[in-house]
């Protein structure tokens, strides 16, 4: 399966709504994902520019693609944004491609 992360912020309504009742947000995630044929790696909050992010492995872009329309359409975030990761076992077949692509690359003006 594929790994991504999935960074996130919430809305100033779902901080409210979580500061009346803290529920299991995790659980909700786990949920949702393996509804999605998924599993979640992991869900942590941050200090920053996004609220949290979450490790997640699905089948496929489009299994990912949906979970983050699911999530975006909830009305509960203001940001959902998606990355593929690589993890460091892949990397050399990356690479391997990348050195491949650009060989049969042309630069502009070349």
């Amino acid at each position: 399966m594929a790994a991504y992360a999935i960074f996130f912020s919430y809305t100033p309504q779902a901080w409210a709504r979580m500061m009346v009742k803290a529920d299991d947000r995790a659980a909700a995630a786990r949920a949702m994902i393996e509804s999605a044929g998924g599993t979640l790696e992991c869900l942590y909050y941050m200090l920053g520019d996004r609220d949290g992010f979450a490790v997640v492995h699905v089948p496929s872009n489009e299994d990912v693609a949906a979970l983050s329309i699911a999530i975006a359409g909830s009305g509960a975030f203001t940001h959902v944004e998606s990355r593929a990761l690589v993890a460091p076992q892949d990397l050399a077949g990356v690479l391997e491609k990348a050195a491949a692509a650009r060989g049969a690359y042309t630069p502009p003006g070349e």
